[in-house]
């Protein structure tokens, strides 16, 4: 009888271990998901602006479309999460973006174009703040800095899209590549979501005794700091776009390159992206996030800069991939801190900061490269990148 207690203790805690287990499986699939739709549609830009006809300018506003969508959804998922749970809404946009992803290629001018991004648009910005508001949870309930393993997922995600982008580029129309991204993301979401919606969310920060006694009111100075944090999210956020939408444009056009040689090298930023994110986890408990910050702002402002100087594609593409393991753990890093100072405000501004830099950041290349030139357009993000570094090197206390 005496041992009756100690014999179920260990019963009442596998269950919520393993189904933290199950949680980070199925959250992880998610943000693959995300990532290899996503850059299944950028690998295809090129070909779709040949179809529309559109120039630089043209195409920079109809990649407008993809960054509204995206900040008016974001805005309200927040709301959509706290009512229906950040599970529901997650499967929801999982949906919303696999059908989406198909209607780009449908359309013959960039006013249409633009239209239907959107929707894609909003899909996309949608399932980023549901997603990311499910790990944010399961990483306070872990508590390891656990992030970045999630944000490597979406990379890797990337670089198997924009891969396998580059292989059937010069086999298979935009309209059979994109539709076939449709049914593997319905399937993905069908088995995967129904999973994810039958596990319980970790409580909320809120709702734990060690966090019982954190401020609900945030002063001035917390504030701001969770802005600075959101503006180096948004920095290093604008570079990731910038390369997923010009990338391979700027391969092509400026280099000559090959069209499934120019997919790769949204796959060579992927890939750089994805082993920094699988070690961010280890360098985070060894060095601390302001090093981090500091170093990889650093490293990917010199990529930028000879990526988009270099005078051959292999250059460029080494630039590419420096650029990748420079940017990999910012945003992780920038999101968890203002989550720090302020809990899940924090991390919602600071989420929405930076994904609405990752949206913003394409169109205001193409309105740059109609100014200038799309090599001198790129430079942007280089000096962003240094930016970040700066700002994380003067908040670092």
């Amino acid at each position: 009888m005496r041992h009756a207690p100690s014999l179920s203790t260990p019963s009442q805690s596998v269950a919520p271990e393993n189904n933290l287990t199950r949680l980070r499986i199925i959250l992880t699939i998610f943000f693959a998901l995300d990532g290899f739709i996503f850059a299944g549609w950028v690998v295809r830009i090129p070909a779709i602006k040949d179809q529309t006809g559109a120039s630089a300018s043209d195409l920079g506003l109809a990649l407008l479309g993809v960054s509204a969508g995206a900040v008016i959804t974001m805005m309200l998922t927040g709301r959509l999460c706290s009512r229906f749970g950040s599970h529901r809404v997650t499967v929801v946009c999982a949906v919303l973006l696999s059908l989406s992803v198909a209607l780009p290629p449908l359309t013959h001018s960039a006013l249409a174009l633009g239209a239907v991004l959107l929707a894609f648009g909003a899909a996309y910005g949608g399932i980023n703040v549901a997603f990311n508001s499910a790990a944010v949870d399961l990483v306070a309930a872990i508590r390891r800095p656990i992030m970045p393993s999630f944000h490597a997922a979406f990379s890797l995600g990337g670089m198997v899209g924009a891969g396998l982008g580059g292989l059937i580029a010069g086999s298979l129309s935009p309209t059979r590549h994109l539709l076939g991204l449709t049914v593997i993301g319905l399937l993905v979401t069908a088995v995967a979501g129904r999973t994810l919606l039958r596990l319980e969310p970790p409580a909320p920060l809120a709702d734990r005794p060690d966090t019982a006694s954190t401020p609900r009111r945030l002063d001035s100075r917390t504030r701001r700091l969770v802005l600075v944090f959101g503006l180096i999210a948004l920095c290093t956020a604008y570079g990731e776009g910038a390369l997923a939408d010009w990338g391979a444009l700027h391969l092509e056009q400026d280099l000559n390159a090959h069209p499934g040689i120019a997919a790769a090298g949204y796959s060579c930023f992927a890939l750089a992206m994805t082993i920094g994110r699988l070690t961010g986890t280890t360098l985070l408990e060894r060095l601390g996030q302001t090093p981090i910050l500091v170093a990889g702002g650093t490293l990917a402002a010199v990529g930028m800069l000879l990526g988009a100087l270099a005078p051959s594609v292999w250059v460029a593409l080494l630039g590419f991939a420096i650029t990748g393991l420079g940017l990999a753990n910012i945003f992780p890093v920038a999101v968890e801190r203002a989550g720090a100072l302020a809990g899940p405000s924090g991390v919602a501004t600071a989420s929405t900061l930076g994904y609405g830099g990752m949206l913003l950041g394409p169109p205001a290349i193409g309105f740059m490269a109609d100014w200038f030139t799309l090599p001198t357009a790129l430079t942007s993000v280089a000096v962003l990148a240094g930016l970040a570094a700066v700002i994380g090197y003067t908040a670092r206390r």
